[in-house]
């Protein structure tokens, strides 16, 4: 696995400077004795409140530095990646925090947290300061296990625990209030891959086709290997096992933590998963998805759920000064808004049938539904490789409507057709054809012939579109062709719309579409251009003559 850094010594006093120098506002600040005492806190802390102190290895980011601030954490101590800060670094932290309201510390319960924490608490009683510690156990991935491991229900903890002290409570009720929230959360993780730390030789121990259920934050194996299946399903497991652990008559606040390296497209179409299962009904407030509490790059997420109370609940949705922490929001159905009517008061054309019309269409579509695999070949060598199923769902669409469309009517056809794939298809080449058949009905609909108004749809596509012939894009072959359908007839246009997708692969740098922004050399065709060639032949070939 590729990391950015410079040197492994120096990752964590880097990324800690770089938080600190872009948080802005001046609220936070670093105890010196760096590098080796690695604390952040408040810089406007007056010691009149209770202090809220937690932390741990380094590779949980945000966690926790990200978490100090008005409402939450007083400090947080860091150590290294993955490895729980020394005693010296957290009694620094009590110290530099606690005053007659005494202290706070929040654990998460693994083994060197609890040992160097617990050493520190001790130390600073010794000192005269009042230190009271609360350990958070809230993974249930191993369900027989005499310590569970400390995971992001922690989070729920350091909210609930800031909200008291900025409230003004004292050390007794922060402490009995956190550690009875502590007792009603619940975590569970899963992960497609385990995590890689830089600077250190990697091995990935997952297959292509699984993951694993309940791997803790250090990338630690998980209680089972579970097989690869839809997010539904997966999430569903999940869920059965969390819900297991909860009261059916309370409420609860969902925490949606992003362990990782989850792109945010897949953390949103996690959350309604976990919206839709059985976890679902016992779900009041939410929190996140995002990056909460990570493991380094881990590809993977995890659930965490704290019975609500009355106070809990506004603790929860209390304001705070940290920007990592995510806002906790009641669960909403989505609003669903009509959409406007067409201004211009024009009718849907009804269904009418033209044999000829309709059997153009069909081998069209055909064509470009056969293409798919091979149009996404040559586009993967210039992008995303998606060409092919973009115009084969364009295809799918028109194939499927066809019985609706007023075939016999050839403005109002390709106006349905504009509207089809504007659409269904999507992407820059669904808006270009879109805007080519629209263009092409109003022509139409003017009283041009055919072939003349298939070019003003050109003509309206490049204008918008920018592209001309010797950019490398679709119109080196549609142009040429749909000029020879007008001088000249079917056979010609197919021939000429050949040698312009042909064109296309001498041309080594693409002028316009999305191949632009690709910086080296191509050495293969456009796909648009081939994908206007094959349909070019197979029209000519479908009425050549017998």
């Amino acid at each position: 696995m590729k990391h950015f850094f410079n040197r492994k010594d120096t990752i964590v006093t880097e990324a800690l400077d770089g938080f600190l120098a872009t948080a802005g506002s001046g609220a936070l600040a670093r105890l010196d004795g760096y590098p080796e005492i690695k604390v952040v806190l408040r810089a406007d802390w007056d010691k009149t409140k209770v202090a809220v102190v937690s932390g741990g290895g380094a590779g949980h980011e945000p966690s926790h530095a990200g978490f100090v601030g008005a409402g939450m954490l007083t400090a947080a101590v860091s150590g290294e990646i993955f490895a729980s800060p020394s005693v010296e670094a957290v009694l620094a932290a009590i110290r530099a925090t606690t005053g007659p309201a005494g202290c706070l510390l929040i654990v998460k319960n693994y083994t060197g947290d609890r040992l160097n924490f617990g050493l520190a608490a001790e130390k600073a009683r010794a000192e005269g300061l009042a230190v009271e510690m609360v350990i958070v156990a809230d993974d249930i991935a191993l369900p027989d296990i005499v310590q569970p491991r400390g995971v992001a229900g922690t989070l729920f903890v350091h909210k609930i625990a800031g909200h008291l002290s900025e409230s003004g409570h004292d050390l007794a009720s922060v402490a009995a209030a956190a550690r009875a929230a502590a007792k009603d959360i619940v975590s569970l993780g899963i992960s497609l891959s385990s995590c890689s730390i830089p600077g250190q030789a990697h091995e990935e121990r997952f297959g292509a086709d699984d993951g694993e259920l309940g791997l803790g934050i250090h990338g630690e194996p998980g209680v089972e290997r579970i097989a690869l299946e839809a997010a539904s399903k997966l999430v569903a497991i999940m869920a059965e096992r969390l819900a297991a652990r909860l009261d059916p008559h309370s409420r609860y606040a969902l925490l949606i933590n992003n362990l990782g390296s989850v792109p945010p497209l897949e953390m949103a179409l996690i959350a309604n998963a976990v919206l839709s299962s059985s976890l679902a009904k016992a779900v009041a407030l939410t929190i996140g998805p995002g990056h909460l509490m990570t493991a380094l790059n881990m590809n993977g997420f995890s659930l965490s759920l704290i019975k609500l109370d009355a106070e809990r609940e506004k603790a929860l949705l209390a304001p705070v000064g940290p920007h990592a922490w995510l806002p906790a929001k009641p669960v909403r159905a989505p609003v669903v808004v009509a959409m406007a009517k067409s201004v211009t008061g024009t009718a849907t054309k009804p269904a009418s049938r033209d044999a000829a019309a309709e059997r153009l269409i069909k081998a069209v579509c055909q064509k470009l539904i056969a293409l798919e695999v091979p149009l996404n070949a040559l586009d993967a060598k210039a992008g995303d490789g998606d060409t092919g199923s973009t115009v084969a769902t364009g295809a799918r669409s028109i194939l499927e409507r066809i019985d609706t469309l007023p075939l016999a009517d050839r403005a109002a056809t390709a106006a349905a057709i504009g509207d089809t794939l504007g659409t269904s298809m999507g992407g820059s080449s669904g808006v270009l054809l879109s805007i080519f058949f629209t263009a092409a009905s109003q022509a139409i609909g003017a009283g041009a012939p055919l072939t003349q108004a298939l070019l003003a749809g050109l003509d309206r596509m490049t204008f918008y579109g920018g592209a001309k012939v010797g950019d490398r894009t679709m119109v080196d072959a549609l142009e040429p062709a749909l000029k020879a359908l007008d001088a000249s007839g079917l056979e010609a246009a197919a021939t000429a719309a050949r040698q312009g997708a042909e064109a296309t692969a001498a041309m080594q740098k693409a002028k316009a579409g999305r191949s632009a922004y690709i910086g080296r050399q191509l050495d293969s065709a456009d796909p648009g251009a081939f994908a206007v060639a094959e349909v070019f032949a197979a029209v000519a070939a479908l009425f050549a003559p017998a």
